[in-house]
């Protein structure tokens, strides 16, 4: 059992009558909650029998299990109706955190929500394994960054052993085969498969629809639809340009990024961190890596990522990670090189003057070990990302 940064936040959810944990397959949701709720009758609706039941009788489903503790449902969106039932519960007997619910479909999750338990239910995200979760599990001290990018952050891989040339591909071709299938009518699973490969290769780069559509063969629409199936899905997350006008910040187009670079490294065909550390595309996955990871931190801490990035106008220097933290600016770099370079910092002296920002609050994160203070920034290694955000946070309080 790893030990879940997203614990120390579930009993501050326990106020909720509902709490509803959110993340791509095999994250590890079902381990953390059978772990934290021990006492509770735990269910499974990808068990064809509990399934049905559910499904055709939902109010006894609910009676023949009631207790005294709690229910858990897994991946609970396999029957989305039984949330209605579920509202009906919760109004009647008001019992704080009495139902725990797992899933793997965000969109889906949040439709049934929105329609049967808003006001109801606390959503938390549980993303693949942090850098600070493998560092408290010991898998870091051997390991090199390609190893730890190429390796990915799913629990299997590591509580079992299996090596990721193995574990993606069966990941992929079962989420496909299932997830796909159950939330669209994709119609040419080749095409789709394709288009996941085509956007591994555009970690880290703007978004452009009409392009991955032309080069896949599809319909932008298509392209559109198929975008929001893998964030729904917890593939891929999109990140938002910064701009102080909010409405300029949803209508310009966002960089893509995957929630998982071990998946993102098995979808571009790289099948070693060898082979990964000589990829030209290893600076893209690199800042993947880190992105991805300040990403989980404030999953981890039960807040939704207020990560943006930055572009001046004239095209030529860009911002990687802009955290608007409402009282201040926290502006981050992020290299892959293990030696830090003097324009490192070039893109955050443009952000210094454009948004009025002060110096102390721009990172550079690099593919080397230092931490030191610098002129113009700090310097931190990416195995020292760790506990970013609980830094960041920190000189708001």
């Amino acid at each position: 059992m790893f030990k879940r940064d997203l614990k120390k936040v579930l009993a501050g959810y326990l106020k909720f009558p509902v709490v509803a944990i959110l993340g791509p397959r095999q994250s590890g949701k079902t381990t953390l909650v059978q772990n934290v709720f021990k006492d509770y009758v735990y269910l499974s609706l990808e068990d064809l029998d509990t399934r049905n039941l559910a499904q055709n009788d939902p109010k006894k489903f609910l009676s023949i299990h009631e207790n005294q503790k709690g229910i858990i449902i897994d991946e609970f969106q396999n029957v989305p109706d039984l949330l209605s039932y579920i509202q009906l519960e919760v109004d009647e007997k008001k019992r704080p955190g009495y139902f725990v619910l797992t899933g793997s479909q965000n969109f889906l999750m949040n439709q049934a929500i929105s329609q049967s338990l808003a006001g109801r239910v606390g959503i938390l995200t549980l993303p693949p394994l942090t850098i600070n979760e493998l560092r408290e599990s010991r898998l870091l001290n051997s390991k090199n960054v390609d190893d730890v990018i190429f390796t990915g952050g799913y629990p299997r891989i590591y509580s079992e052993k299996i090596k990721p040339e193995i574990m993606y591909p069966s990941y992929i071709q079962s989420y496909v085969e299932r997830d796909v299938r159950s939330l669209t009518n994709v119609g040419d699973i080749r095409s789709f498969q394709r288009f996941m490969q085509l956007c591994a290769a555009r970690v880290g780069q703007q978004l452009n629809l009409s392009e991955l559509a032309s080069v896949c063969g599809i319909s932008v629409s298509t392209s559109q639809r198929w975008i929001s199936i893998l964030d729904a899905s917890y593939i891929i997350f999109l990140l938002q340009p910064y701009f102080k006008n909010f409405n300029k910040r949803i209508t310009k187009s966002p960089k893509i990024y995957f929630y998982d670079t071990g998946l993102a490294c098995s979808l571009l065909g790289i099948e070693s961190s060898k082979v990964l550390g000589l990829h030209p595309l290893r600076g893209n996955i690199f800042e993947n890596f880190i992105i991805a990871d300040i990403a989980k931190q404030y999953f981890n801490i039960g807040k939704r990522p207020p990560i943006y990035f930055w572009r001046d106008l004239n095209g030529r220097l860009e911002v990687d990670c802009v955290i608007d933290e409402s009282l201040l600016l926290f502006s981050v770099e992020i290299k892959s090189g293990e030696t830090v370079a003097t324009d490192y910092f070039d893109a955050l002296k443009q952000w210094n003057k454009v948004s009025k920002t002060n110096v102390d609050n721009n990172y550079v994160i690099y593919g080397g070990d230092l931490n030191q203070q610098r002129s113009y920034g700090t310097i931190v290694g990416w195995k020292s990302v760790y506990n970013f955000i609980e830094k960041i946070r920190g000189e708001i309080d």
